[in-house]
């Protein structure tokens, strides 16, 4: 478990990190997300201890980890896949890993077949690919067999394989009961892998709640109507705390009632229904609703219509 207690860093009169709180339990995968800049790499870090807090803690097992005895098999991190000594192999950089922690080489062998790295691991890690050199920060963070992983971006620069990989192994680990804590930017996979979800926007805790919840408060569920009477039927569901978008003379989106209940209402009017579909949110539009104040670096819209493309590029 890593507890997290009124955390903060400060460089001169930039806060970082901004006195947060939080709980990454064992047993679960817990994502943590925040747009460039929200501080989630310097948290990372103060909790790995390559940086110091400049107030407040955090513990791992309730431990500081620079007081863990053997840290390669307590906690096995991935914040900096091309922190490798560029001239060894691959198979070298894990052994001399392994030798600081008295890991056998049979751990470091395991390690590389596991992360499907055989094949490369007698040459210089300096030549690696990102996604090789991803699997072999990855392989360096299991080295140890490590009850609590830290994972910032693993699965940046992996093949499609090597990303399914990734989710079904850290899936996996927090089912073996190990604490979990993952960074990434790609909300889809996010959405495939965490079971918890902590959000940090300008140093600070924007949410830290289980994954649907957090989709559930702040995204809206509609459904999605196709009838030939399309008008007569947004009449009758129509009503308080009910929103009806016509988006052509068969469509409806209906907000505030279920699927069910307009179904019923077809139903007891006679108006044939051709399509009944209940959407949710996703969590890439609950993040976007959450972060929509806490992005440091904006970027300008991009046009979405043919003309006003034209006229951009003109």
């Amino acid at each position: 478990m890593i507890t997290a207690e009124g955390l903060g860093k400060r460089y001169g009169d930039k806060i970082a990190v901004d006195g947060i709180s939080f709980t990454v339990r064992q047993g679960s995968v817990t994502g943590f997300l925040g747009p460039n800049g929200a501080g989630k790499s310097t948290t990372m870090r103060m909790i790995v201890g390559l940086d110091r807090p400049t107030t407040g803690r955090v513990t791992i097992n309730g431990k500081d980890y620079r007081q863990l005895t053997s840290p390669l098999t307590e906690v096995g991190a991935l914040l900096d896949a091309k922190a490798v000594h560029i001239g060894r192999s691959a198979r070298n950089h894990l052994r001399a890993l392994a030798a600081t922690h008295g890991i056998p080489n049979s751990r470091v062998d395991e390690v590389i077949d596991i992360t499907g790295i055989g094949s490369v691991a007698r040459k210089r890690a300096g030549g690696f690919s990102l996604g090789m050199g991803q699997r072999l920060g990855i392989a360096a963070a299991l080295l140890g067999d490590p009850h609590t992983l830290i994972l910032d971006e693993p699965v940046n620069g992996l093949d499609p394989e090597g990303v399914r990989w990734v989710r079904e192994f850290v899936r996996h680990a927090a089912s073996e009961g190990r604490t979990v804590l993952l960074s990434s930017h790609l909300m889809s996979e996010m959405s495939q892998t965490a079971d918890h979800v902590i959000v940090l926007g300008r140093g600070r805790v924007l949410a830290d709640a289980p994954l649907s919840d957090l989709v559930r408060a702040w995204t809206t569920a509609r459904v999605h109507v196709r009838s030939p009477r399309a008008a007569e039927l947004a009449d009758a569901v129509a009503g308080r705390d009910v929103e009806v978008v016509t988006t052509d003379q068969f469509t409806l989106d209906v907000t505030g009632l279920p699927a069910s209940r307009i179904g019923d209402i077809a139903a007891e009017r006679g108006i044939a229904v051709h399509e009944l579909t209940p959407t949710s949110g996703s969590l890439e539009d609950a993040y976007l609703a959450l972060t929509g104040d806490a992005v440091e670096y904006r970027t300008r819209a991009v046009p979405q219509t043919d003309a006003a493309l034209e006229g951009a590029l003109a």
